[in-house]
């Protein structure tokens, strides 16, 4: 039935404008994927309420924001080998790092790249002085904080309800961590997710771990090879209380595994694939889990520069069709690393319900392609998708990434609710409300219930 227009009725693009920043900036998100962790999990920056954790994984404060991966591969653009080495930079104190970063990078010349812009965004998001660029006064700042507490103003800040963790069960450091002490997850503002990239990519190196941890596994997966790693992801999704498991994936990944190439690769895909349909996505379904699938990455493209030194290349779309299709109880996130990917991936979307995209991922995390992406995959998708998620290492990156990202999707919002309304539709504040939930929010949660 035709409706009349009300009173909250927004009829020009300078009410649109008006209602979808004050919603926005009223919603909080659930970070649906990032590399954080809690005080619980051990910090390495010293503050005046904690001791050192040389190994701890909660990583803050501007000597990790500035040692950020992405500032690394930066740097080496603008250094020669006569100046400095990468060996001879990761041989370097964490703080001596930070300081060749901040010299060359924000010294030098202007930082304007998205990492080194993402930095200056966070100092001012906390209240810093940015305009005399003072590092040591920023050390002193973040000397001063409790650790617990900071986690507090940063998700306070940044406007994130909660953020969900990569945990790594063939990580040594963290691995033990869970192992001596389960309430470590039991932050409420944290949430797990079991994290297992080498059951796919290297079943032989996965199975020897898993043989010495206890499980009867062999090199050449059988049935019972499969019942045994359905039951070591069961025992650590409840030791973890993950609330979805994830894998990273290259882009020579293919569904169903080639049966090309030499005999060792080859034989790992092979692996991979049967460990993958026999044991994981089984044990997903059993747990009522999603599968989150992150594609895209090539490891060490330059060995050198270490974590900095990976890059992300074209992916096969099609795998992730057959893989829906084959696999109709199962729910999968995906997210694909190469800005070729993302149309095929809006589209492959509307052909199955069990497939739901999320976030700009590593290289795509910049401003121009997040703006692209996200008007491509409202026009395709509407608002059933997950716009981003902040892929954060370091806590205080919440910060600019939120906040950047909120900037790009209040443009995005702006444009097309203008679009709705010139075609005579009465758009209500509470259908952005309702929008906005949905896209930061609920479609996440709701994904999660299946």
């Amino acid at each position: 039935m035709w409706q009349a227009m009300t009173s909250d009725t927004l009829d020009n693009r300078q009410a649109i404008e008006a209602a979808v920043v004050r919603v926005l900036n009223d919603q909080p998100v659930i970070d649906m994927h990032t590399h954080l962790y809690p005080p619980s999990f051990g910090t390495p920056v010293r503050s005046s309420a904690a001791s050192a954790d040389p190994k701890g994984l909660m990583l803050w404060g501007i000597d990790e924001l500035l040692t950020y991966h992405y500032l690394i591969a930066e740097l080496f653009r603008v250094v020669t080998p006569a100046e400095l080495t990468p060996e001879r930079y990761y041989a370097m104190s964490r703080q001596d790092q930070a300081e060749t970063i901040w010299k060359h990078l924000f010294i030098e010349r202007s930082p304007v790249s998205e990492a080194c812009r993402g930095v200056l965004t966070t100092l001012q998001k906390l209240g810093l002085d940015t305009y005399h660029r003072n590092l040591d006064g920023f050390r002193t700042y973040f000397a001063e904080q409790d650790p617990n507490k900071y986690v507090d103003r940063v998700m306070a800040l940044s406007k994130v309800e909660s953020i969900t963790m990569t945990n790594d069960v063939f990580d040594d450091n963290e691995r033990q961590r869970w192992l001596d002490d389960p309430s470590i997850g039991e932050d409420p503002r944290f949430t797990a997710v079991l994290r297992f990239d080498q059951l796919i990519v290297d079943w032989p190196h996965a199975a020897g771990r898993m043989r010495d941890w206890g499980y009867d596994v062999a090199d050449e997966p059988d049935d019972k090879t499969l019942a045994e790693v359905r039951r070591f992801l069961g025992e650590w999704f409840e030791r973890t209380r993950s609330i979805y498991a994830a894998v990273s994936l290259p882009p020579t990944w293919r569904f169903p595994a080639s049966c090309h190439g030499h005999g060792d690769t080859a034989a790992r895909a092979k692996a991979g694939h049967d460990v993958l349909t026999g044991a994981i996505l089984p044990a997903c379904a059993d747990a009522n889990l999603p599968f989150a699938m992150m594609i895209g990455v090539k490891r060490g493209v330059n060995p050198a520069l270490g974590g900095a030194g990976d890059m992300g290349f074209k992916s096969d779309i099609e795998s992730v069709g057959r893989l829906c299709a084959e696999f109709p109880n199962n729910r999968f996130f995906v997210t694909m690393l190469a800005r070729e990917n993302q149309h095929e991936l809006a589209v492959m979307a509307r052909k199955f319900g069990n497939l739901m995209v999320f976030g700009c991922w590593w290289f795509l995390n910049n401003p121009t392609l997040i703006d692209e992406m996200t008007r491509m995959r409202m026009e395709l998708l509407g608002t059933s998708f997950i716009p981003q998620h902040s892929d954060a290492r370091v806590l205080d990156q919440l910060l600019y990434k939120w906040s950047h990202s909120r900037r790009i999707l209040r443009n995005v919002l702006i444009d097309k609710y203008s679009d709705l309304v010139d075609t005579g539709w009465g758009l209500r504040v509470d259908d952005i409300k309702r929008d906005v939930r949905l896209l930061l929010h609920d479609n996440f949660t709701n994904f999660l219930k299946g």
